[in-house]
Parts: C-alpha cells; sequence; structure tokens
C-alpha cells in the first residue's frame, strides 16, 4: 500500500492472544504531562497500566532536540511496556492553535486557508507539517478541524474552521488528511458531528446544536460523513448536543445514537474514533471524568483522552476495568476497539518506519543538517499567507498606507493563554513588519481584552499625537481639516469579546484627520463591531508570516487575493474580497 493510501480498518486480523485486560485497557486511554522529560506518573501509566497514547501540549514544547528527545524516551518506554506502539499526538493545526513552534514552520490555519479556496495548499501544508511532526516523534495529529464555521458568535472554532460552506470545508479537510498521511502521520478529524454552530465553549460548559436533522445532514454532517467516505483513519468527538440526533440529551462522545448507530451503522465508518478531552467541563462537570470514559466507550469510542490531570487519568483506566470485570462493558468490546487501535498502528509503522531520532548539534536551536525545518516549509507557508489576506473594505482611500503620513498602530497582545486562544510569543508585530514600507510608525500594545483605563490612555497618546500635527499643520500654514493627518492601523483580535477594542476603534472614526484601517488578527468577524471603519482586512491569525503578507497589503507592496470563507454581511458576503488598488505616490491625496 502506497502512503497517500487509506491505513484504516477493522482490525479483524489483529490477534490478541497473550494479551491481559490491562494491556487492552491501556491502548484505549491517551494521557497528557507536564513538563520537557517523562514524569514519574507517565513513567507509571506507560509501564504498570499500558497507556497506549500520549498528547502534547505547550508545557512540553522544547526546542526541537528536546521534543525529538522526549518522543524517544516515550517510545522507548511503550517498547518494553506495552503491545502495540505508542501514539505521540499533538493538536498542531496550524495558524492560531500549534502546540509546536520553536525551531519549526507553523503552517497558515483552516481558515487562511479557506480564503486561498486550494486544496492543493492544504494538502501541502499538512503534509510539510506532518513531516516536521514525524522528525519529532509525533506520529498523531488532531487535525484537521472539519467544523463548518457559520456562528459570529462561536467562541472556540471560528478560524480553526476552514469556512462557512460544508463542500469547503470537506475539499480542504480531505486534502489535508491525505498530505498528513503521506508525511506518515494520523490525520485525526474534529469535532465530529459538528462545533460550528455553538455559542458555547466545551471547555466551559456543554453546548448545543439545535437543527433539525435535514439542516444537519446538509451542513454539520456532510464534511464528515464524506471524509468518512474518502477512507479518514481517525475522528474525533464533540462534547455536543444534537437533540435531533440525541433526544436524550446526551452529548456526541457519550452518544450511542450517534457514534455507533449514526457513525458506524450508518456511514459504515471503521476508522479509530477519539473522543475530546474529558476533563473539559462539558463531560467533567456533568457525568465525570471516570464515568465519562466507561459511557464513551459503550457509546462506541475507541480512545478517551484525559490530557491534564495524573489522578483522573487512572480513574478512568480504573473506570473502564471495573466495568469489564463488573460486566457493564463486554470484554468483547473492548477488544473490538483495541483490534482497530492495534491495526492502524500497525499498518502506520509498516507504512512510515520510526527512525532512530537525530542527534541534535544545540538544545537551543536547530542543527543545520540534523533539524533543517525552514526552506521549503517555510516559503510555502509565505506563500500561503500572501495568498490568504483578504480586504474587505476600503473606503476614504484609507489603503495602501502612505508613506508621508505618520501611522500608528495598535497590536493586541494575548496575554493569558487557554488551549484555543494561546499566548505565543510575536516577535514581530504588525508595527514591526510596517516599519520598512513607511517613514514614521509608532506602536501601542494593549491587552486583547483592553481595561478602561488602557483604552483611555492609548486614546490620549493618539489625541496628543493628532493635535501636535494639526499645530505644525497650522504654523505651515497646510490645511487641516480636509487631509489626512494620521493613518491608525488597529490590530484586532476577537474584538466581539472584547468591548475595549470596538471602543478604541469607534473613538478614532470620530477623529477629524484620521484614516482608521482595522486589521482582523484572528476573527474575520471583527468587522461586525465598527462597519463603518475606513478600511478592514482580515488575515485570520497573527503569527510573523502573516504579519508580513499583512503589511505588505497595507502598504501597497502586494495585493491581497484572499475571499472570505465565511459572510460578514449583505454587503460583504462569502467569497468577497478586493484586489488591485494600485500603490498611490508619495505624497499624493487620496
Amino acid at each position: 500500500m502506497s502512503k497517500a493510501g487509506a491505513w484504516r480498518g477493522t482490525g479483524e486480523g489483529v490477534n490478541l492472544a497473550g494479551w491481559s485486560l490491562r494491556d487492552k485497557i491501556g491502548q484505549m486511554v491517551m494521557a497528557g504531562f507536564d513538563g520537557k522529560a517523562p514524569t514519574d506518573e507517565i513513567r507509571a501509566l506507560i509501564r504498570e497500566r499500558k497507556l497506549g497514547g500520549v498528547i502534547y501540549f505547550r508545557r512540553n514544547a522544547g526546542s526541537v532536540a528536546e521534543v525529538a528527545r522526549l518522543s524517544a524516551a516515550l517510545r522507548e518506554l511503550a517498547a518494553e511496556a506495552t503491545k502495540a506502539p505508542l501514539w505521540i499526538a499533538v493538536d498542531q493545526e496550524g495558524g492560531m492553535v500549534a502546540r509546536l513552534d520553536q525551531g519549526v514552520t507553523v503552517m497558515p490555519g483552516h481558515m487562511a486557508l479557506g480564503a486561498t479556496r486550494s486544496a492543493k495548499w492544504a494538502r501541502e501544508t499538512a503534509y510539510a507539517s506532518g513531516a516536521q511532526l514525524m522528525r519529532l516523534g509525533v506520529n498523531l495529529n488532531f487535525a484537521p478541524c472539519l467544523d463548518v464555521n457559520n456562528n459570529p458568535a462561536n467562541p472556540v472554532i471560528g478560524v480553526r474552521s476552514f469556512g462557512e460552506r460544508p463542500e469547503l470545508a470537506a475539499e480542504l479537510g480531505i486534502a489535508a488528511i491525505r498530505g498528513y498521511r503521506e508525511a506518515g502521520v494520523v490525520a485525526c478529524a474534529k469535532h465530529f458531528p459538528g462545533h460550528g454552530d455553538t455559542v458555547a465553549d466545551s471547555h466551559r460548559e456543554l453546548p448545543t446544536v439545535p437543527h433539525d436533522r435535514k439542516r444537519l445532514e446538509e451542513v454539520e454532517l456532510l464534511p464528515f460523513r464524506l471524509a468518512a467516505a474518502a477512507g479518514a483513519d481517525a475522528i474525533m468527538t464533540a462534547h455536543v448536543r444534537f437533540p435531533a440526533l440525541e433526544p436524550d440529551g446526551l452529548p456526541a462522545t457519550l452518544s450511542p445514537r450517534l457514534l455507533r448507530g449514526l457513525l458506524r451503522d450508518e456511514w459504515g465508518y471503521d476508522g479509530v474514533v477519539f473522543t475530546d478531552c474529558l476533563e473539559m467541563k462539558a463531560i467533567a462537570g456533568t457525568v465525570g471524568v471516570a464515568r465519562g470514559a466507561v459511557m464513551a466507550v459503550k457509546a462506541g469510542a475507541d480512545v478517551v483522552l484525559v490530557s491534564h490531570t495524573p489522578a483522573l487519568q487512572k480513574a478512568a483506566l480504573d473506570a473502564l476495568y471495573e466495568a469489564v470485570e463488573a460486566g457493564e462493558i463486554a470484554e468483547a468490546r473492548i477488544d473490538e476497539s483495541v483490534r482497530r487501535i492495534a491495526g492502524l498502528k500497525a499498518r502506520q509503522s509498516a507504512a512510515v518506519p520510526v527512525g532512530p531520532v537525530p542527534a541534535a548539534r544545540s538544545d537551543a536551536g536547530t542543527g543545520p543538517d540534523d533539524f533543517d525545518f525552514g526552506g521549503e516549509a517555510a516559503a510555502l507557508a509565505r506563500e500561503v499567507c500572501r495568498r490568504s489576506v483578504t480586504l474587505v473594505r476600503n473606503e476614504r482611500g484609507a489603503l495602501p498606507l502612505r508613506r508621508d503620513v505618520p501611522t500608528f498602530v495598535v497590536w493586541p497582545e494575548v496575554r493569558q493563554g487557554t488551549e484555543v486562544d494561546e499566548a505565543l510569543a510575536r516577535e514581530l508585530t504588525l508595527g514591526r513588519a510596517l516599519a520598512p514600507y513607511l517613514s514614521r510608525v509608532k506602536e501601542f500594545r494593549i491587552g486583547t481584552v483592553p481595561g478602561e483605563d488602557e483604552v483611555r490612555e492609548t486614546l490620549a497618546e493618539i489625541d496628543r499625537a493628532l493635535e501636535d500635527i494639526r499645530e505644525r499643520a497650522a504654523v505651515r500654514g497646510e490645511p487641516g481639516s480636509d487631509r489626512t493627518l494620521l493613518q491608525v492601523v488597529v490590530g484586532t483580535y476577537n474584538a466581539a469579546f472584547a468591548a475595549g477594542q470596538t471602543e478604541l476603534v469607534n473613538h478614532l472614526l470620530a477623529c477629524e484627520g484620521v484614516r482608521v484601517t482595522a486589521a482582523a488578527l484572528r476573527n474575520p468577524y471583527d468587522f461586525l463591531a465598527f462597519p463603518e471603519v475606513h478600511a478592514y482586512a482580515a488575515c485570520y491569525e497573527n503569527t510573523p508570516c502573516m504579519m508580513e503578507a499583512l503589511a505588505e497589503v497595507l502598504a501597497g507592496e502586494t495585493e491581497a487575493r484572499g475571499r472570505l470563507p465565511v459572510t460578514l454581511s449583505e454587503r460583504y458576503p462569502f467569497g468577497h474580497g478586493i484586489s488591485g488598488f494600485r500603490k498611490e505616490r508619495d505624497g499624493e491625496e487620496t
């Protein structure tokens, strides 16, 4: 079988003779841990509980050498203790959700790819990301997201989706799955049956998607159904209720009707089913982690994730073991999942053998021969970023930015991250990216949820600068009221959830002589908070690569070529995008 072919299968050829119940149960749990070296707790879970998989988060992400050594140490532990190879997983979606970013090229995220409309780039970026993961010993990626994001109020998916059209999500998602597989990585499509049209975050509560079966079939379910038919090796469940599909009120993760009835029986899916993390409040705050593990397996899940707490990881393992011993779960049901898991692991290992981890030349960086993740991968990321920047609005000659007019840039810093809103170090801010193209750039930094004092101080400084510009123009006898005295670029970050960002933009719009451009550094729906802004660009993420691409567009060095993958309003629908404005000459009034 070629690398491009599906690895999944029923696992009927896997011989479980000699496997103890502990061996089997261990394969059905994936756990996370703290630190850049194996902890005593994770060692014990692998050695004594026969743990089948681990998941990395940012807390595990050191240099590429450290990550590779960590993976090698974990694989060695598993080789001595377990009956099947260890899955080492990560959420490396790209863009704003990338657990590993030191010494690797982070690929553009899903919505940036959606703005390019290119299945080719979805496949190529997945391959490039997957190839890097394999070099670090990571053989399973919880990506792509096949959620159809058609709800501007969604607090958890947003730019993690390819867009609002199910056909686009399916096309690009299937292309990404193939790209990961070609690199040797198992791709796990998520979050089945769809987390895109929710107004709640399942990390914090239990959301509901209230639509009828017909609508669900046409929108939420379509990308997953097509991906399953195309040979997706793994699918992750959502902690979301779908009353039209599960009238008993169970979230999809715990629903036999959805996992066994719809996914297995109706669609004939025989790949591995993972749960999302059971420590999320949608499960932990309702049925609890241990009981949730038992209910998920009874519903049809193969692997349950318990990502953070050692005591809860042990509780989930114990609960599953005790449920079999008590007869609540038949051992044949356990065998069914273990055959799938072990079969996929075996087929993956046969297709892409895991070789020795190369020794890096330095803990602090990458050796030129050992971990060279630049070159083609970086060039690919730059090209996709350039193709994705979407210019939505350009009124009053706001763009391109003019070199002869002072430019203020407001940069929102993510100061406290969550699992889907990460506090990443951004060495290249938008102000720094614009500096090579403009003569006078000053940057202000605020929080993504700025307080009243922070907004007031920023506005006061901008007002003082504007007054100074007016006074100097008056001394020179220049007109002031009908010309651009100052251009301000406000980077916005989920502005719908941060009133201070909206206040800042709207105050600036009321200032005479100021041209205001808003640049959405994550959520394109920010536009809805200030629809009269003079210019608006969406770039879907604030990675350094994307900031370079955005700066080129704002300064008129290149055309914006992206198209909206979501609808902002009737005037700015799916597919809208402005391109082709020419760069104005320095000093020319616009």
